[in-house]
């Protein structure tokens, strides 16, 4: 069941390792930072926001990665180049650690990739992402490789199939126009529909992981948050434990990293995936005999000496 057949690629975002067998990397967990609603946003057309809570919870994510082994960046969310150009800036003045762009108009989103360009960050940036409603694929990918941009995601979906088998079609369609090796790192993300659709994303993972190879992932938060009446019915404590409990599930379920909504939520997220990657790693275990590979996976980190005995 974890264990595929198709040789797995394990992509690098500077320091941080994403893929390969079921288990034998920790999920890389990708939070958000500046999207609609985030509290700590005071005007988009200002460019004001709470630069101090913004700091601290960049910083308590980078905390909770070390202490955990758990690989973690943020992708920031805007509206424009020139508002993005203002977060990339503040990011870059707390962090040196990889970090995400988040925009849905590929205009906008190609400007702002310029100015990463322009301060020599092709290897730090996460481009989020190539998306099949994209209306010119192929010129977007000839600035992205013109640029150096070495990280993409790839969005798939389909909309006449929204089964796994769909996401499979739609990311076949896309890698034709992409190209098989343009980008050292390709993570596909397997579209997030609503909570009970996550299972369609997990299996799309799988297959697109057995066919291709490639780290593919799913926006577990983008079904988890649609679902607004399970804060109403259980409150911020029920809200939460239905959250990571589905976030948890999808770790194992051949997801290899994890938008899991907004970096405030970090102190409750990243336990959730401890928990997922140490149970998905003695999963892959019972099938192979190995251990993880990364020296500082979970496993290692809070059980050596069971670990130890495994090996």
């Amino acid at each position: 069941m974890f264990t595929l057949t198709k040789d797995q690629k394990i992509c690098r975002i500077e320091n941080i390792l994403v893929g390969g067998q079921p288990g034998e990397n920790p999920p890389l967990m990708i939070a958000s930072m500046f999207h609609n609603g985030d509290r700590i946003l005071e005007s988009r057309k200002e460019r004001k926001f709470d630069r101090n809570k913004a700091r601290d919870y960049l910083l308590k994510q980078e905390e909770l990665s070390d202490q955990t082994g758990i690989p973690a960046l943020v992708a920031m969310v805007a509206t424009s180049a020139d508002e993005m150009k203002s977060y990339i800036d503040f990011y870059l003045s707390v962090s040196s650690r990889p970090f995400g762009i988040d925009m849905w108009v590929e205009k906008a989103r190609l400007e702002a990739i310029h100015y990463v360009a322009e301060l020599g960050l092709q290897d730090k940036v996460l481009y989020n992402s190539i998306t099949p409603w994209d209306k010119d694929i192929p010129g977007q990918v000839a600035q992205l490789k013109e640029l150096g941009i070495k990280n993409v995601v790839v969005q798939v979906f389909d909309e006449g199939n929204q089964t796994p088998a769909g996401r499979v079609y739609s990311l076949k369609k896309m890698m034709a126009a992409i190209g098989e090796d343009t980008f050292p790192t390709v993570l596909v993300d397997t579209s997030v529909m609503n909570l009970p659709a996550i299972s369609f994303s997990a299996l799309a993972c799988k297959l697109i992981k057995q066919e291709t190879g490639l780290p593919a992932g799913v926006a577990a938060s983008n079904g988890t948050y649609m679902w607004k009446e399970a804060r109403e019915m259980w409150g911020a404590d029920g809200f939460s434990a239905m959250n990571f409990s589905a976030q948890a599930i999808s770790t194992v379920l051949w997801s290899d990293f994890l938008f899991y909504g907004p970096i405030v939520a970090a102190p409750k997220a990243f336990p959730a995936m401890v928990s997922a990657a140490l149970m998905l790693a003695t999963l892959a275990y019972e099938e192979t005999g190995k251990l993880p590979t990364h020296p500082q996976h979970p496993l290692f980190k809070f059980f050596g000496d069971f670990a130890a005995k495994l090996s």
